[in-house]
């Protein structure tokens, strides 16, 4: 069984923006906001990684793991982003960027997902400036999130360049 390359696959839906051109503003700004300098893009990119994987998202997974290698990264520390609280990988800014990514994203019905203890990590390595840029990076993949998931972007493809150009059948 031969392995599809991103020549054959094809997103759901088509390019959102000639539908709603809007989008394009927001994800602008949250860009921006990522790219302030406040915090490496490394860890950006580790902790939407790991978003990714938990999201169960291969386009956010190829794509993050794709800017990290571009960034240098050795392929250990990509790898380990999936078991990072074994992994010796880390600086402990970094891991407290992945332990509150996932803290946003998994549910806790006995308590608020981001107790005042994470909280206290989160500042204790970060600034005001550089803990909302975290926020914000993890807002970015909670905005893209129901689009990775519903309409399936072409993994491995750049932005707007991932949607295949189709037309929906009509039932």
């Amino acid at each position: 069984m031969s392995t599809p390359t991103t020549t054959d696959l094809r997103s759901r839906m088509p390019n959102p923006l000639p539908f709603v051109p809007e989008m394009a503003v927001v994800a602008e700004g949250l860009h921006k906001v990522m790219k302030n300098g406040s915090i490496p893009q490394v860890t950006i990119h580790l902790l939407q990684l790991r978003a990714g994987q938990m999201l169960g998202s291969t386009y956010f997974t190829i794509r993050e793991t794709g800017n990290l290698r571009q960034a240098g990264e050795p392929e250990e520390r990509i790898t380990a982003v999936a078991t990072w609280r074994d992994a010796t990988y880390f600086t402990d800014a970094e891991r407290v960027a992945l332990e509150l990514v996932e803290a946003v994203l998994s549910p806790n019905p006995s308590g608020e997902r981001v107790p005042d203890e994470l909280y206290a990590k989160a500042s204790a390595h970060y600034d005001d400036k550089a803990l909302w840029t975290l926020i914000m990076a993890i807002a970015h993949i909670g905005f893209f999130t129901p689009a990775a998931l519903i309409a399936k972007p072409i993994p491995g493809m750049p932005p707007g360049q991932n949607y295949s150009e189709q037309e929906r059948q009509e039932a």
